[in-house]
Order: C-alpha cells, then sequence, then structure tokens
C-alpha cells in the first residue's frame, strides 16, 4: 500500500512516497520557489536525482507536477496506487488531540486556528486543498507538530499570565517538532529496552526545540505559543524578557511587529554572530577565533543545559538523552559541550563515537544516562498515522 507523506510550506513542497507497512522509501523530493518562474521539482529515486526546472506559479501547479512526475519517471503505473496522503499540520490547537482524517469542518477548524500559526497553517491548508483536488476520493490524514504534546499538564502548559488569556484566546505553550520528539523516543526507548524511560529528545536544527518524555508521552517542551520560545536558534531568539520590545521599538521608532520579526529572522545564531544562521559557519568561526561565532555556541549551549537539567529535575530522572535533525546528527562540537556541561547528571561522552555519524550510542558504556544520534523521521510517523485510518 502506498502512502504519500506531505509537508506543504508557503513556497516549498516535502514529500516522501512510502510503501506500507514496510516502510519503505519509493521516492522523496521537494518543490522548490513555488510562485516563480524558477521553480523547481527534484525526485530521489532509487539513489538518483532528477531535477526539473518549471513555472509553477502555485501549490495546486506544484501538487500536479508531483503526481503525474510519479506516472512519468514509472514510481507508479496510476494514481489508484495512491491510498492516503498524510499532511504535516503544525498548529493543532486545543482542538485536535490526535491526527484527523480531512473534511470540510476540520479544514475549518484548522483555518480557525491560523492566528496561532500565522506563518505555516495557511501554507499547510493550501497544499491540503491541492492534494484534495487533484486526489479526489483519497483518504486525507492531518497530522499536527502539536499533538504529542497534548499529554502536558497545566502547570508544563500555562503562562502566568492572566487566565482570561488561555480561555478567550488560547494564550498557553502548545510546542512543535512533535512528530520528531515522538519518533526519537520511541526509538530511544528500544535502544535501551526500557518502556518507562525518561528520555530527553534536543531536535537541534535551524528550527531547535527540547522534549521531556516520561514513558513515551510529553510532559514539557521548550517551544511556547509559537516556535520563538525555548533555545536560541538560527534566526531566532528564543527566550527573552517582553520588555525588550516596548524599549527597542522605542529606541529604534519601529512597530512591535518590526521587532518581533526581528526577533523571529535576524536574531539566534545570525543575530549573536553577525554573519550567519548556519551552525556550520559558526563552528568555522569558533575554529579561527572569531569572538561572536564563539559567544553564539556558547550561549546556546548553555540555554540547552538548562532546559535539559530542568527536564531532568521535572522528570525525576533522565536515562537517555538523544541528539536529532540537521545540527544534532551532524555537529559533534554542540553535542561534546552539551555533555560536558551536563556532565554532573552521570554521562560521560565517547569521543571516538561522537565525531562519527548516523544512529549510535556516544556515552561511555558505564555512563548512568545513555547519549545517542538518532536520526529523525518525521515523514514516516506522518505516514503511519495515515495507516491508522485504513
Amino acid at each position: 500500500m502506498k502512502i504519500l507523506a506531505v509537508n506543504a510550506g508557503s513556497s516549498s513542497l516535502k514529500f516522501q512516497l512510502f510503501e506500507m507497512p514496510s516502510e519503505v522509501v519509493v521516492v522523496s523530493g521537494i518543490v522548490e520557489r513555488i510562485g516563480y518562474d524558477n521553480a523547481a521539482v527534484i525526485y530521489k529515486i532509487n539513489g538518483q536525482k532528477i531535477v526539473e526546472n518549471h513555472q509553477i506559479l502555485n501549490h495546486k501547479v506544484a501538487v500536479d507536477m508531483v503526481i503525474h512526475g510519479l506516472i512519468h519517471h514509472n514510481v507508479i503505473e496510476s494514481l489508484d496506487e495512491i491510498k492516503g496522503v498524510g499532511h504535516r499540520v503544525v498548529q493543532g490547537g486545543e482542538l485536535f488531540k490526535a491526527s484527523s482524517l480531512i473534511t470540510d469542518d476540520v479544514i475549518e477548524k484548522i483555518a480557525s486556528l491560523n492566528d496561532l500559526a500565522p506563518l505555516h497553517n495557511p501554507a499547510n491548508l493550501t497544499g491540503i486543498q491541492a492534494f484534495r483536488e487533484a486526489l479526489p476520493g483519497v483518504p486525507m490524514v492531518a497530522v499536527f507538530d502539536t499533538t504529542f504534546h497534548a499529554t502536558m499538564t497545566e502547570d508544563a502548559y500555562l503562562y502566568a499570565a492572566p487566565y482570561e488569556w488561555y480561555k478567550n484566546y488560547g494564550v498557553r505553550k502548545y510546542g512543535f517538532h512533535g512528530t520528531s520528539h515522538q519518533y526519537v523516543s520511541e526509538r530511544a526507548m528500544q535502544l535501551i529496552n526500557k518502556k518507562d524511560a525518561k528520555v530527553i529528545v534536543a531536535h537541534l536544527g535551524n528550527g531547535a526545540s527540547l522534549c521531556a518524555v516520561d514513558s513515551g508521552k510529553s510532559v514539557d517542551t521548550s517551544m511556547g505559543l509559537t516556535p520563538l520560545e525555548g533555545i536560541p536558534m538560527g534566526t531566532r531568539s528564543g527566550n527573552i524578557d517582553p520588555a525588550v520590545l516596548m524599549l527597542v521599538s522605542s529606541k529604534e521608532n519601529k512597530t512591535y511587529g518590526e521587532v518581533l520579526d526581528e526577533l523571529n529572522k535576524k536574531s539566534g545564531y545570525l543575530g549573536l554572530s553577525g554573519f550567519s544562521n548556519d551552525s556550520r559557519d559558526i563552528i568555522d568561526g569558533m575554529n579561527r577565533g572569531d569572538y561572536r561565532a564563539t559567544l553564539a555556541h556558547k550561549v546556546q549551549v548553555k540555554r540547552i543545559v538548562d532546559y535539559i537539567g530542568s527536564y531532568y529535575v521535572y522528570m525525576g530522572g533522565l536515562d537517555a538523552l538523544c541528539f536529532t535533525a540537521g545540527i544534532g546528527e551532524n555537529a559533534p562540537e554542540i553535542r561534546r559541550d552539551v555533555i560536558k556541561g551536563i556532565k554532573v547528571l552521570g554521562i560521560e561522552l565517547d569521543e571516538v563515537e561522537n565525531q562519527k555519524r548516523g544512529e549510535r550510542m556516544i556515552s561511555t558504556p558505564d555512563s548512568k544516562v545513555k547519549a545517542f544520534i538518532i536520526p529523525t523521521n518525521e515523514e514516516v510517523m506522518i505516514a503511519r498515522e495515515v495507516m491508522k485510518f485504513e
């Protein structure tokens, strides 16, 4: 049975076609620069990369090109082979505690949450609508970033703000990267053979978040109402005193919205280093003695360590720490310095294993807390969710 997993952004469309339930990837790819004359459709089939350049002015065109490209490249013989489509949706709010079969009513409910994710949910809905038109009658499932965190309790997700803000406007912590945190924490429990394990997942990419998982359930996470909360990221500030918005808007004659935009797009690695949001550039800068690059690295590591320590106390212990996503999987310097910072918890780094890539344990065998690199797989989690509705 072939299941398509989709992640639609404002100008991109990522996709993977799985043979289920074996979870074999048949094809993966991305449509880039949707809305432009120089758009590209990229397929990865049997290890071969195929790039096609087209004018793709909207998501409907992008979807049509993708699904008919599957036939053109002999991936499938007909569209009838696609038995389900899973769509990543960033924000499910309190309306969706689990993945949902997409109906007109579900689409209306997702749209009602657009204020909570104005950059993501509208784009996700655009992809959903395009696929519904292209594949009428094929079951579509919405898989939400937030649902894994629906197990958090009020002490973890509420802000100490007027309670009416929560009741009237949904102001609370929702958390994101849920499918990644779920996949990695489940894999960690398998690796240590412990179903009631206490696991911390560090999903470190250009966007980054940590999650405390106790016995398979998310009990706390670093991102909040939006992905801006938490640790510093590629271009996001992470936690910051809200009074900064008033101060900077006054000093630089900017609106709150303009300052907020800088906290989202010009802060983090980019803001501190002054030259890049890319972890590889930051590490290179550190190695050549660049002060601000070193500072960007140290600030992020310190904040990651802060969260790990907090989650350790909140869960009453820790069995495994997992690094995943682009930086978590590929930056040994980050892993080294984070583990150094939490050495007091009983974790020792295996320097040799830490320099390698791929799934592996990077702590010493006698470490009280085990540390792992576990490559994430959000797409397969989406496909698994679709299978629940078959």
